[in-house]
């Protein structure tokens, strides 16, 4: 007797656990929602790239500007022009050459721009200018600068 009821709760565990899934109806409908959802969300979020890439861009100006301001403590002034950015991670051999650089620099690397491009510096007489040419390159008049 054992063995016929063991052989019939098989056949009820079998039963439910078949009629425990979807149907393929259920999950048609859950794939039109998820479709009709991604056609009205996708072109809003797909239409913001650009502006990513400008905060992106200034939190990296912010940061450089950061590290010049820390190089400036250490050394007394600002890197030159000429000098450029790349005073930040290797110590500059030209004049006017830090005292008192910090052994392993400001950054690490010079980041480059979310276009690609390398983060523009210039400075007049102690006033920073660190920016980039924006999505348009230097003939545009896309620039994001240090504020």
């Amino acid at each position: 007797m054992s063995g016929k009821s063991t052989n019939i709760q098989s056949h009820f565990n079998f039963m439910r656990l078949r009629q425990s899934g979807f149907t393929l109806i259920e999950v048609m409908v859950v794939v039109v929602i998820l479709g009709i959802l991604a056609a009205l969300i996708v072109p809003k979020i797909m239409s913001r790239p650009e502006q990513a890439r400008i905060v992106k861009a200034k939190q990296d100006i912010s940061a450089i500007t950061s590290a010049l301001d820390l190089y400036k403590l250490d050394s007394g002034s600002y890197p030159s022009t000429s000098q450029g950015l790349q005073a930040l991670v290797k110590k500059p051999t030209s004049s006017p050459v830090p005292s008192n650089w910090k052994s392993d620099g400001y950054l690490k690397k010079l980041p480059t721009d979310p276009w690609g491009e390398e983060y523009q510096y210039e400075n007049n007489n102690e006033t920073l200018h660190v920016f980039s040419y924006g999505s348009k390159g230097p003939e545009g008049d896309s620039e994001i600068k240090n504020e």
